[in-house]
């Protein structure tokens, strides 16, 4: 049977840059991540075209390549293209590979559902398997140096009490003012699975909270700064300001810009901006090496972090990098010879 014509919902860009800034502004891309997302979709261009994309300090200052979106079509790119993929990963980490392609492909797939292509070159392309990182738990000063960053009272409650409780991310996001036990220092979320359970926090968090609630008595804890939109479920919009709940994405977004310089400490400044920060994945798991550290027994920490096997705290609940320094520092036979 005669295959189906797609029409375009919308007339095709000019060329590919056109398209990428197309897709930057109407797929909803947060703004913070667009030009993360613009350089990933600058570097496959080259790469769409059948060239290697420029590395090193080739790629400071090269200008994006102009071609007609519908090039991506042609039958004989995914050869092509996979071949320079698989140079790629000679040049580059796994993880920034991997990243690369998910952005591609999410922008190729946006530009089929307009109808602007029909085809997807990056089938075939394989991610990368990244080794370990052993490092996903923070260390202890790069807790403390969170705390001195020029933040806003609802970052860092918020970052305060997912390290304090361990909790998951959406579970410390969905909770309410009235769910709070101040004077217990913890509070009843939604776990994963939909389970009613409760997390527990310390002094850091106990101090900051009454500042962030007010005069609140009831609606989302942590509040997005301006007004629901229209069409905002009832639960996620405070009935005394009239704001939205904040959203997992963009605390995400917002923990990640602000840690940029502390994932990268040796960067120049000017390269801060295309470089990763912190999740807050890690943020959540650094409480546990911390409890290992101070001898806590292991059904502790899969109490506090609330983890359905016993195996996933097992990953996080060895000493950490500082711990081990200080381990290294304690028996170095020239620190005894100085004692």
């Amino acid at each position: 049977m005669p295959r189906a014509r797609v029409v375009p919902l919308s007339a095709p860009p000019a060329s590919y840059t056109s398209a990428v800034e197309r897709y930057l502004a109407g797929a909803g891309i947060a703004k913070s991540s667009a030009r993360i997302y613009r350089i990933s979709l600058t570097t496959w261009g080259w790469m769409l075209t059948g060239e290697p994309a420029p590395t090193g300090p080739a790629r400071r200052g090269a200008k994006p390549l102009v071609f007609p979106l519908a090039a991506i079509d042609d039958p004989v790119l995914p050869e092509v293209l996979a071949e320079l993929a698989a140079a790629r990963v000679d040049t580059m980490d796994a993880d920034t590979v991997n990243r690369e392609l998910s952005i591609v492909r999410k922008a190729i797939g946006w530009w089929q559902r307009q109808g602007w292509i029909g085809a997807d070159p990056t089938i075939g392309i394989e991610r990368r398997p990244a080794p370990p990182d052993r490092t996903k738990a923070l260390a202890e000063s790069q807790i403390a140096a969170l705390w001195h960053l020029d933040v806003s009272l609802r970052e860092k409650t918020c970052w305060k009490m997912l390290y304090e409780t361990a909790a998951r991310a959406d579970e410390v996001l969905c909770l309410n003012v009235e769910d709070l036990h101040p004077g217990d220092k913890r509070g009843r979320t939604l776990a994963k699975g939909g389970a009613t359970e409760w997390i527990h926090w310390q002094s850091g968090t106990a101090q900051l909270l009454p500042r962030l609630i007010a005069d609140r008595a009831r609606g989302p804890l942590f509040l997005t700064d301006r007004k629901a939109p229209a069409g905002t479920p009832t639960l996620d919009v405070c009935p005394e300001t009239g704001r939205a709940r904040l959203s997992y994405r963009r605390a995400e977004e917002i923990f990640e810009e602000n840690t940029r310089l502390l994932a990268n400490p040796l960067a120049a400044p000017d390269d801060i901006e295309d470089l990763a920060g912190r999740t807050l994945h890690r943020l959540r798991h650094s409480a546990l090496p911390h409890d290992a550290e101070d001898g806590t027994s292991p059904p502790m920490p899969l109490a506090r972090s609330r983890h359905a096997s016993v195996r996933s705290p097992e990953r996080y609940a060895r000493p950490g990098v500082d711990s081990v320094a200080r381990h290294v520092a304690e028996r170095d036979p020239a620190a005894r010879r100085r004692t």
